[in-house]
Parts: structure tokens; sequence; C-alpha cells
């Protein structure tokens, strides 16, 4: 899994705290047409400008709740209006065109993030240029701590107004998710699960490549195709799970996708594998790649839920990019659980996303309603503390942050130059959600406001015999 939280991912940098204050708009300020435009059949207004009387435009309608997002600074990127004026400089470093009333429509509706996306999604806005750069480009502009207060209402109603777009409000796209249930239940997880992983087998092949493999690669040498990344990333957690061995080892898988993983230990390592996942659409391509590669008798595919292990012991556990959707309340019990299905001196290596202090997807995010519901990023120190508490002994605390910034661009590049297939496979508004998701974590990744870590614990035996190498050179 990859995800997002703190202040990148956000589409546009618009975080959680922009949320009630992309509409905040101040009824002092007004723009009017600028001269001098070489473009006059399409007016260019600046945020500087400030008439007294305020033109009727689509620009005037929505350059207050720009300036209320970003403030006086000069804007990035153009926008693109429907009324075939614009606002920005048209050397920036792309455009968003804002293509009818209803995006406003949606904005003042669900105010901030989530309208945004909810136009982005629809296609009432859309995004030209390099996404990640424009992304990024608005977060380092975008006001931060905004607050909608009561006396701002009135001024954002009649921008919307005076933009033509008062109305009902807009259904949200399809794609939407909105999971119920007890958070955490076994029941809300895997719809949440089936929301993000059975969007179709074909599409994640598009976007993964042929290692079929949805978590970070390992870059060890720069040339590296994302497949070679990946398998250098599986050999990484085999030599820290203690292979090579003297004799077969049972691996168990937690949360094994398509099976990339399971499959590499068993041909790789000679392990004896079962790999866990809650989607069903996953655990039949994963069943087919086994079948295929003649593994059926080293490599079992389940779909079952890891708080149903029971009576079951392992060498060695995996759990790569599945911890974000376990959530800060079941921590413990997930720990715990994986714990008592080791043998002495057995490991446990998770590989999950992070966020300095934690933090649970706000229900309103993008990222919540459209890519990952309920999913939560832990403080990779609370991870520790949590393993311990649980009974492991952590041995070993790893970032890959700068990776995963870089596997995501592959992926990125890949959706992009397969665009039609992707929109013939999955839909025009999920594959925007997909680019939208991907280039806003390629930020998060790349500035550090998130990371990825693997953390390695071991299960001591009687006496403290931990059975681990002296140094980190046996996994190099």
């Amino acid at each position: 899994m990859t995800g997002g939280g703190g202040r990148s991912p956000s589409p546009a940098g618009l975080d959680e705290s922009l949320e009630e204050g992309s509409t905040m708009v101040a009824e002092q300020l007004w723009l009017s047409r600028s001269g001098g435009t070489d473009q006059p059949e399409r007016p260019t207004v600046s945020l500087a400008d400030s008439p007294a009387t305020p033109p009727s435009s689509a620009a005037a309608a929505l350059t207050p709740l720009l300036r209320s997002v970003l403030g006086d600074r000069r804007l990035p990127v153009r926008f693109e209006l429907w009324d075939g004026r614009s606002i920005g400089p048209a050397d920036g470093l792309g455009t968003i065109h804002i293509r009818s009333t209803d995006a406003l429509r949606r904005i003042v509706w669900a105010p901030g993030e989530l309208g945004f996306v909810r136009a982005y999604v629809a296609g009432d806005i859309e995004l030209e240029g390099d996404i990640v750069a424009v992304l990024r480009s608005l977060q380092a502009v975008a006001l931060r701590d905004l607050r909608l207060g009561l006396r701002a209402v009135p001024a954002a109603l009649s921008s919307a107004y005076r933009a033509g777009a008062l109305g009902r409000p807009l259904p949200a796209p399809p794609e939407e998710a909105r999971v119920v249930g007890v958070r955490h239940s076994r029941r809300r997880d895997a719809r949440a699960v089936t929301h993000h992983y059975d969007v179709g087998n074909d599409f994640y092949r598009l976007v993964l490549g042929g290692s079929m493999t949805y978590s970070c690669a390992r870059f060890a040498d720069p040339g590296m195709s994302l497949e070679q990344a990946q398998e250098s990333k599986h050999e990484l957690i085999c030599r820290k799970l203690g292979w090579p061995a003297d004799g077969p080892r049972r691996l168990l898988d937690v949360g094994c996708g398509w099976g990339s993983m399971a499959m590499y230990a068993a041909q790789a390592h000679g392990a004896t594998v079962v790999g866990i996942t809650l989607s069903h659409e996953q655990a039949r391509f994963a069943r087919q790649r086994v079948a295929t590669a003649g593994l059926e008798d080293r490599v079992e595919i389940r779909v079952q839920d890891y708080r149903d292990l029971r009576g079951e012991r392992f060498d060695a556990i995996s759990s790569i990019g599945m911890f974000e959707h376990v959530g800060e309340v079941q921590t413990a019990e997930y720990f715990e659980t994986l714990r008592g299905l080791l043998e002495p001196a057995g490991r446990l290596l998770n590989h999950a996303i992070s966020e300095p202090g934690g933090s649970k997807l706000g229900r309103r995010s993008f990222f919540a309603r459209y890519v990952f519901p309920d999913g939560e990023l832990l403080d990779v120190g609370d991870v520790v503390l949590a393993m311990e508490r649980a009974g492991f002994e952590c041995r070993d605390v790893e970032s890959l942050r700068e990776h995963y910034g870089a596997t995501l661009r592959v992926w990125l590049a890949n959706l992009e130059a397969n665009w039609d297939e992707a929109v013939a496979i999955v839909g025009r508004a999920r594959a925007r959600i997909w680019r939208l998701y991907m280039a806003g974590s390629v930020n998060g990744f790349e500035d550090g406001g998130i990371a990825v870590h693997q953390v390695l614990g071991v299960v001591p035996e009687a006496g403290g015999r931990s059975g681990m190498p002296a140094t980190r050179a046996a996994w190099g």
C-alpha cells in the first residue's frame, strides 16, 4: 500500500488544515481585467489587481477563493476558466483548467480538499503539465492553519452566486467510498480493502509492471529497472528474516498482494509460504501465478484475516504494505497475534508507511474517500514500542523513504504512458484518482512528510538467544 498523511500528499497541497479555509473569501479583494496581455481573447487577471468596482467574470468570482488559499503570492500555475479568461502566469509550471461552475459548486458544498477532489474526479477540473511539480508548487504557496469564520460565509456564498455556482449539492462521484460499520471490524476492513484492491488485476499490472508488487522497491543501484529493484527489496527482506538458512523455513506473508514476496521466498530460498489477503481478486491472480511457476507445493494463498490465524507456527513473518490498514486501536492485537505464531527465535519484518506523530486519514480527505478508507499511519517509534510490548526484541529499523518516491514516479509514468488503456480498464474517473494519488504521494515521500520503515523484530528463545547475526553485513 501507498498512502499519505501529513502535509504533502493532499491534492494541490491542500491538507486537512486547509479544508475550511479554502472557501474563506475577503469582501474587499476584487479583481479586474489586466491590460497589455499577449492573448486579448483570453484576458489574464492578476491576484494583485484590486479595482473599486468588481467586474463580472469567472476570474472575478474565483479569485477571492484562490486568494484565501494562496494569499498574495504570485501564482505558480495558470488557471484557465470556463469563460475563456485566465488567472496566473502563461509560463508557469502547468495549467489548471476549471471547466465549469460545477467545480465551484462542489467546493462550496464540500469546502477544501474534498470539493477540489470531487471536481477533479468528475472532470470539472483538469491538471495539465507535470502533475507532481504542479501539486508541489501549489503546496509551497498555500496558506496554512486557515479556519472558516462565520463572517466569511456570506462572502463565500456571494462569490459562488456571482459565478452562477449556487444550487443544490451535486452528487459525489460514484468512485467515492463510504464504508460503514465499526471501524476496523473484520467486515469493514474487508470492504475497505476491496474498495482499493479489487479494481482489476489488469489495471494493477499496467501500473505496477511485471513484478506485480505494490510496495516500495529498493533501488540499490540507480540503473535498476523497477522489476530488479523489487527483487532487491524482496531479497533484503529475506536476508533480514534469516535466509540463506540451513534447510527450508516456513514463512507467513501477511497482506501477500499478488504473491510476489511469497513466490520469491519459495524460489530463491526454498521457503514454504502461506500468503494471506482480504482481496479475492488478489488471491485469484496470485494462485494463477503460483500455479504457472510450479510452486503449488510450496506456496499457499488464502483469503483470510490475520485475526483468524490460530494454531499455526512459522519461522518468519513478513508484513509488507499491510500494516497501514490495521489501525492504532488494533495494533496491539496485530503484533500479539503475529508474536503467537512464531517459533522461538522467529523474526517479524514489518514494512509500513509511517508519519511523524502518526495520523488517521481524515474522513473528508482525498485518501480516505477515494484511496484507502480507514487508513492510518503510525509514528515508527510507536511501531517499535508496540512490537516490544507484544514480546518482540526490535533489532533493526531502516527507512526506505527516497526509494518509495522513486517507485511512485515509475508507477505514475506507467499510468500516464498507458493512459488510454487504463481508462478502458477502470474508467476515466478512477484513472484520474490514481494519477492524483500517486503524484501527491511522490511529494509526500520526497519532502519527508511521510516515510516508510522496515522494523525487524525477533522472539528470543529462553535464555535470550536470538539467532541474530552480529552485524547488518548479513543483509547488506
